[in-house]
């Protein structure tokens, strides 16, 4: 066997090792994880669209935000910022 064809047979299994670890090890994201600190609470959602959701509490200012991610423009936008007095109405 060959220098080049032994380099490119090694090179190939640990390629295909490689990706299998990166199928494997994969975690999925969940929704319901919530952080809390003193300045914002964090909380992650299921959205009624399917997808998932941030919502983002102020604990100072009593402001919430709705953050998700738009598959259109590739990005994390917010949906809706309310103060949370108004859901307690």
């Amino acid at each position: 066997m060959r220098k080049e064809t032994f380099g490119i047979v090694l090179l190939s299994i640990s390629a295909v090792v490689l990706l299998a670890f990166l199928f494997a090890l994969q975690q999925p994201v969940q929704a319901g994880a919530a952080i809390r600190e003193r300045d914002y609470q964090l909380v992650t959602a299921a959205s009624s669209d399917g997808g998932e959701a941030l919502y983002v509490t102020d604990n100072r200012t009593g402001v919430c935000a709705v953050f998700s991610y738009d598959p259109a423009s590739r990005s994390v936008v917010l949906r809706d910022a309310k103060p949370v007095g108004l859901a307690f109405r």
